[in-house]
């Protein structure tokens, strides 16, 4: 968890909402940033605002950047220092996304995250190479689910070469879930987008009306 040092700030809180959309263009990730696309028709999407014919996405041009093309063993060998290397890049990001409660104010912020994964595999790549490897092959084929218990070996050597040749430190169990004060430049988030109000028009029964007790007792379900 990510907070700034002036407490007095209270993040707005994350509205849901159910809307349906007539069409998005494309699906496009930037790093954290989900937006819908590629859906045609109708459906129904859970989202934290609602979807409308004017509502603004980003361009394709705005959220293209050099994307981190590792396979899932890669990214989970190198997770663990990669956090402590982006640790100020990815607590930004969060506190943003926090915030803002909008992805498309933190593009910014989520292509720095970015820049910084791939500066950083591009080190290990030319300083740990083979330890790395040794490591991701270990998670890869000892166990279906990559578990790390049986890769300790290999993980003790790619520790000490992130120390001693990038002086990246493998962080103590617990470090990323601590909760921590983080200095930001970036300004207060501003008013929050207005969202519209909808009307509860559902049908509803008066306070006295008759209720009748169930014919065959209570629904009660008791799974075994």
């Amino acid at each position: 968890m990510t907070h700034r040092e002036d407490t007095s700030h209270t993040s707005f809180t994350e509205v849901k909402n159910y809307t349906k959309i007539n069409q998005v263009s494309k699906f496009i990730r930037c790093f954290g940033c989900v937006f819908w696309s590629s859906v045609l028709g109708f459906c129904e999407a859970r989202t934290t605002m609602p979807f409308t014919e004017d509502f603004y996405l980003p361009s394709e041009e705005e959220l293209k950047v050099q994307e981190i093309n590792v396979t899932t063993p890669t990214l989970k060998a190198g997770a663990i220092h990669f956090g402590k290397y982006c640790d100020e890049q990815c607590k930004e990001f969060m506190l943003c996304r926090k915030e803002e409660d909008d992805p498309r104010r933190c593009l910014k912020e989520g292509k720095d995250v970015t820049a910084c994964g791939i500066e950083f595999f591009q080190k290990v790549k030319q300083h740990c190479r083979a330890e790395f490897e040794k490591y991701a092959d270990c998670l890869e084929w000892n166990s279906p689910s990559m578990q790390v218990q049986y890769c300790r070996k290999t993980q003790a050597v790619l520790d000490k070469c992130m120390l001693e040749k990038l002086n990246i430190e493998r962080p103590y169990m617990g470090y990323f879930t601590e909760i921590r004060t983080h200095k930001t430049n970036r300004p207060h988030p501003g008013p929050p987008i207005p969202r519209t109000e909808w009307k509860d028009d559902r049908p509803s029964l008066p306070p006295d009306y008759p209720i009748e007790d169930a014919k065959f007792g209570a629904a009660t379900f008791i799974y075994t």
